[in-house]
């Protein structure tokens, strides 16, 4: 394909019917690419159960185009784009639940709350009443959060700013306790450490998975801050792989973001799911996408091999890529196409053409008979 070709097909490429889509933005704004965006995110709940630990956080998609929903978050590599909340795997970096940050929606069905506590909430869905470990940051941390999600039995671990009502101010002010002490407090399900790093440097984590004031003899550190470190980067990882091999163009349409967004997390998605069914399996993630790629465009690709209208070269590469036997897909091919195959006649050839009934060239009056 040729990259004008290409181009020409993103440029065409829509997600839903336009003759309705102004009907259906009045109610959601997510509305060109609606049913692609759930579709793909059902798929990614139900094809793979989550391990122990999962984490959630937020990606931004790069994008300076006309967006009214479109964020700008500084500490990000792009400033600029669409800020979309993941639930990922902790362990194997799958993704399993995807939400798209588009402000306030209009009154209907598409309309729901944007605070952290109803975020995480809707997240976590694919994994209530599965006792897993959910890591976050003190964006989405709360006492309440911890709360919510215990009743669903998920335990919580993750850093909590220090303005929360419910922290105690001996965890909050640790301007003249030592570097690398250590202090615990206890509440029902609930413990709360605050860690002196360095100096004028508090770090207070909550958790509902631990009930000691375990601390490691080797680094000093408590165990709650250990185990935040080893589980906190699920959905930076896959912000990593998805740049690594990242399928994205520029575009001037939000919704084309939103499709390449999902097209990197489907791929990492798959290969994760391949290795998981093919654990003594040790191909490379370039080759990985290179045989998924070729898997999706096969079958296509084994229809136009038979195609009399490309190229005898054309036709001769795809059969060559695809595997297939050479004298099985040229049997149907007469050696010498401007002749009739009845009466070897070279006249009228404006009457002769490729019949497909018969599967080879005749005259007009020999295939009419």
């Amino acid at each position: 394909m040729s990259c004008q070709r290409f181009r020409i097909l993103l440029r065409y490429l829509r997600f839903d019917d336009i003759d309705t889509r102004a009907e259906r933005k009045s109610l959601d704004k997510l509305a060109p690419i609606r049913e692609l965006f759930t579709a793909v995110v059902d798929n990614c709940k139900k094809n793979y159960s989550l391990s122990h630990s999962t984490t959630i956080d937020e990606k931004l998609e790069g994008f300076r185009g006309r967006c009214s929903f479109r964020q700008y978050i500084p500490s990000k590599p792009n400033k600029y784009g669409i800020k979309i909340y993941a639930l990922c795997d902790a362990k194997m970096f799958y993704t399993a639940n995807l939400d798209v940050y588009v402000g306030a929606q209009p009154e209907g069905p598409f309309s729901q709350n944007n605070s952290a506590l109803a975020v995480v909430d809707r997240l976590c869905e694919p994994m209530k009443g599965k006792g897993r470990n959910l890591t976050t940051d003190n964006f989405f941390t709360s006492t309440e959060l911890s709360k919510l999600l215990l009743r669903h039995k998920i335990t919580t671990v993750g850093t909590i700013r220090k303005n929360k009502r419910a922290l105690p101010r001996e965890f909050v002010e640790g301007k003249n306790r030592p570097i690398g002490s250590s202090m615990f407090g206890f509440r029902d399900d609930c413990t709360l450490v605050s860690y002196i790093p360095k100096k004028n440097k508090n770090v207070l984590l909550i958790s509902t998975m631990h009930d000691d004031d375990l601390v490691n003899e080797a680094t000093g550190k408590p165990q709650i801050i250990l185990d935040y470190n080893a589980t906190k980067g699920g959905v930076d990882t896959v912000d990593q792989l998805c740049a690594n091999y990242n399928c994205a163009r520029n575009t001037r349409r939000w919704q084309m973001v939103v499709f390449y967004s999902l097209v990197n997390i489907s791929a990492i998605n798959s290969e994760v799911i391949f290795h998981a069914n093919n654990p003594e399996d040790r191909t490379l993630r370039r080759h990985f996408l290179e045989d998924l790629s070729f898997a999706l465009i096969n079958n296509h690709l084994k229809a136009r091999a038979l195609s009399e209208n490309l190229p005898r070269t054309m036709r001769t590469r795809i059969r060559e890529l695809c595997h297939l036997d050479p004298e099985a897909s040229t049997s149907q091919e007469p050696t010498e196409p401007g002749r009739c195959e009845l009466c070897s006649s070279k006249k009228n050839r404006k009457t002769r053409f490729f019949c497909k009934s018969c599967k080879t060239f005749m005259c007009l009056e020999h295939c009419i008979e």
